[in-house]
């Protein structure tokens, strides 16, 4: 019975040595034996589509460097952002690699690589609308404005006609002389009544010409209230499209933002109202047509995109905000995980890595 134990406990330690290293093994090469599927979108320089087609970027280079040296097989699926989200949640994709930023809710959801690269928000302005002068100059001269001063300019001069034509014959003293010179004391009479100075230098005597400066003085006190909050609108409308030195101005202009991304996070959480985009291009166009006044997303994707797409045409401003982490997201319990941040740890700390983001950033 002793002996038949001692043999029981021997083949079971011999089986414990054999089988689980080869099952930990398995697991790790697991992903090795099959096409891993890796989740992109474009998001450049992280990760954007060259001219022949092939992924390309400083994101996908990493991701590259990182998978041939474990040998590791995999093809691109590109997706939106909320795409992405979705497929390392459920698994339908292996690896996300872009410029994915770390937060609080997507860490609950699956897991994430260490992080390869720090950043923050960014705002992205028209650069030709940086003068608040000029921009009042330009609202000053448009249409709208240019409407009322016409209806001023119009009013004063028929008003002055008619206070000629009662006054002429009986009020020769203010009114007196020939067609130009009493339609121009009319004219100045109607601008100094409108305007509520009234110099008591010419005023109208007869009973028509006093019916008209009735009517008149009424109607001059809301065509000046309508000038004055013509002005003052314009000028409001004016500071509120062109200064805008950072954050704390975003909630009194027209904003956007890629949808599903962290920068929309940022506006939700801050109570700023913003317009959702599908992409940072069409953000930075909608900027340069007038649609929006400013564009909120990761800082170094807006200057990228300036300065290939836009240069002397959209303005970055300087001041970054809310800080942007930016890993490899894997689904939840990937075995990929320690063997990626090891790398990942070796890559970023090596020389090579600098003169890959100055080959992309140019910084």
């Amino acid at each position: 019975m002793i002996k038949n134990t001692g043999i029981n406990i021997f083949l079971l330690v011999n089986l414990f040595i054999f089988t689980v290293p080869y099952k930990i093994q398995a697991q790790v090469e697991t992903p090795k034996e099959k096409i891993l599927t890796v989740g992109t979108f474009e998001a450049a320089p992280f990760s954007f589509k060259a001219k022949d087609g092939r992924w390309t970027g400083i994101s996908i280079e990493l991701w590259e460097n990182i998978a041939k040296e474990i040998g590791l097989k995999y093809e691109y699926e590109e997706r939106t952002v909320k795409g992405l989200l979705n497929g390392v949640t459920d698994e339908s994709l292996d690896a996300v690699v872009t410029a994915l930023t770390l937060t609080t809710e997507r860490e609950k959801l699956f897991d994430f690589t260490h992080s390869f690269y720090n950043t923050g928000l960014g705002i992205a302005v028209d650069a030709k609308k940086g003068s608040l002068w000029k921009a009042v100059i330009k609202k000053v001269l448009s249409a709208e404005f240019l409407r009322i001063i016409g209806m001023l300019i119009g009013g004063l001069v028929i008003v002055g006609v008619f206070i000629w034509l009662f006054e002429r014959k009986n009020n020769k003293e203010h009114f007196g002389g020939d067609a130009k010179k009493g339609i121009g004391d009319g004219i100045w009479w109607s601008l100094v009544t409108m305007t509520t100075v009234g110099y008591g230098d010419k005023v109208p005597q007869s009973f028509a010409g006093r019916l008209v400066a009735t009517i008149w003085i009424f109607t001059g006190v809301i065509l000046v209230s309508v000038f004055i909050a013509t002005i003052t609108s314009s000028l409001t409308v004016s500071q509120l499209e062109y200064a805008i030195a950072g954050p704390e101005d975003l909630h009194n202009t027209v904003v956007g933002t890629v949808r599903h991304t962290t920068s929309e996070i940022y506006l939700k959480a801050n109570r700023i109202a913003y317009i959702p985009l599908d992409t940072a291009s069409e953000g930075l166009k909608a900027v340069k047509d007038g649609a929006i006044n400013a564009m909120v997303y990761d800082a170094p994707l807006l200057h990228y995109f300036a300065n290939k797409d836009y240069k002397g045409k959209i303005k970055v401003l300087p001041n970054i905000f809310s800080r942007q982490d930016y890993g490899i997201a894997l689904p939840d319990g990937s075995p990929l995980r320690e063997p990626v941040n090891r790398l990942l740890l070796k890559r970023i700390h090596a020389p090579e890595w600098q003169d890959l983001l100055y080959k992309y950033l140019g910084t």
